[in-house]
């Protein structure tokens, strides 16, 4: 079982842009994205958290950001509601398998050789670089271990192995999913899924009602995968659709 992280709370923290220049797209290859990164004046709250995921903000390292390019809406933040998430036969086999042979801890995010490698190796197997240069210690701390909010590292054993890792942010009635990578050679476990599905019952537990997975963009076949997780919302503009 896990414990519940404790909350916290109050209103919102005021965000200052400090890079807002185009960029090539993350997401679907040819475009440009404009995705201003802010930095909240100060840690923000569990609150201020859940206000700013409702809003379409994600976390990147000690910043915020949300796309804003002008000629393109195909990126849409979505999350699950946890009081009506459907565990279908699927889910519930990866779960039993990975309950079965798989070991998970919850800590504060950390950094090591075998984590910065075990990332470096999923980003290449899965052509997710924009640049084949790999990330070291200090690229990887900006990234997954520095924060702004409160944050844990789900990581994932088989037996003294690590396989998984996944980070996490925590609202007061919200998880946000911030980013997982996992060793290519223990694929049979569904670790992507598998950790989404640890993350929910994580959310159940603590009686936080929703589970954010970042960005779904259809033509992204990295991205796209979670429109599996059903009935989910994503943020249109400015209004929370729901996909059944």
């Amino acid at each position: 079982m896990f414990q519940p992280l404790p909350v916290q709370g109050e209103a919102t923290n005021p965000l200052v842009v400090v890079h807002d220049e185009p960029q090539p797209c993350p997401y679907i290859a040819g475009r440009e994205a404009r995705m201003p990164l802010q930095w909240p004046l100060g840690m923000m709250t569990a609150d201020m958290l859940d206000q700013y995921l409702s809003a379409g903000f994600r976390r990147s390292g000690p910043f915020l950001y949300r796309t804003k390019c002008a000629d393109c809406q195909a990126c849409e933040s979505t999350r699950v509601d946890m009081q009506s998430f459907h565990w279908s036969q699927s889910f519930r086999r990866i779960l039993k398998r990975g309950d079965r042979d798989l070991q998970v801890r919850i800590a504060s995010p950390t950094v090591d050789p075998a984590r910065v490698a075990m990332f470096n190796q999923h980003r290449s197997a899965r052509q997710l670089g924009l640049s084949e240069r790999e990330l070291d210690s200090q690229e990887y701390t900006g990234f997954l271990v520095e924060t702004i909010c409160e944050t844990q590292e789900l990581s994932f054993w088989k037996e003294d192995q690590l396989v998984a890792v996944a980070t996490t942010d925590f609202g007061r009635d919200s998880l946000s999913l911030v980013y997982c990578f996992f060793d290519p050679q223990f694929s049979r476990y569904s670790l992507g899924t598998y950790s989404i599905l640890k993350n929910f019952e994580l959310a159940m537990q603590s009686n936080r009602r929703w589970v954010y997975l970042g960005m779904y963009v259809a033509s992204n076949s990295h991205l796209n995968y979670k429109a599996r997780f059903k009935p989910q919302q994503r943020l249109h503009q400015k209004d929370w659709i729901t996909f059944e």
